[in-house]
């Protein structure tokens, strides 16, 4: 099953040495998953030819709000409609959960309590999951046939299905803890307060359960494959 990775932003080039790039992320974090991957530089108007290109879609994270005025978000908006409307599986992350949240009638805004930086915990349905989050900007109305399926007290809507073809996770299971301890390092300090990122930087070594979210965007993947696939 081919999975188009719609790429909305970049790594910061002084951590892609190490980490690599956003796409290189989520292959590494479904490597398990029985997937292959395209990637489409969106954020440069690399758009696939059409929603079929794929057998289902992954949009990343990004520096950018999806509120702001960029030229790849009104085509992007049109793409997760008509993939929506024709039932292609998509997986939105962070920025990705946002910009479908938008696309798709939700409102997306800077939240007013501030950042959710580092290792973050949530209640996926009575399961407990902790993940690495990076985001200011939430989701803070929901789209009319969104169901919010993971939340915590600072960010209610942290995961949300449509239906059966859509999931979407605010926070970064894709991110390792060197990741974010080099996200406060080159992108925090100045934009994130202080006290914030030293709180953070404390909890990097919990226990991450990315690899539970991993199982379960594989098997959303394979639960939309294509009836030739082996």
């Amino acid at each position: 099953m081919r999975i188009g990775i719609l790429q909305t932003g970049q790594a910061p080039d002084i951590l892609r040495a190490e980490a690599g790039d956003y796409p290189d992320m989520f292959t590494r974090l479904l490597s398990e998953q029985g997937l292959e991957f395209k990637t489409y530089l969106v954020e440069e108007m690399e758009f696939p030819s059409s929603i079929d290109a794929c057998d289902g879609w992954l949009i990343t994270g990004s520096r950018h709000g999806a509120y702001e005025d960029h030229a790849f978000i009104p085509p992007l908006e049109d793409f997760i409609r008509a993939a929506y409307a024709a039932q292609r599986p998509i997986v939105g992350i962070c920025f990705g959960h946002q910009i479908i949240a938008q696309a798709l009638g939700g409102k997306v805004e800077k939240f007013a309590q501030g950042w959710a930086v580092g290792p973050q915990t949530y209640d996926f349905e009575g399961d407990t999951v902790t993940l690495n989050a990076w985001h200011q900007d939430q989701v803070t109305a929901l789209p009319p046939e969104a169901r919010v399926v993971g939340t915590n007290a600072f960010c209610a809507n942290a995961a949300l299905v449509y239906g059966d073809t859509v999931f979407t996770v605010q926070a970064h299971p894709e991110f390792k803890d060197g990741f974010v301890k080099g996200l406060m390092e080159t992108r925090g300090r100045g934009v994130v307060p202080d006290d914030l990122l030293d709180a953070a930087n404390e909890r990097l070594g919990i226990p991450n359960l990315d690899a539970k979210i991993a199982d379960r965007i594989g098997a959303f993947f394979r639960a939309h494959a294509p009836t030739a696939a082996v």
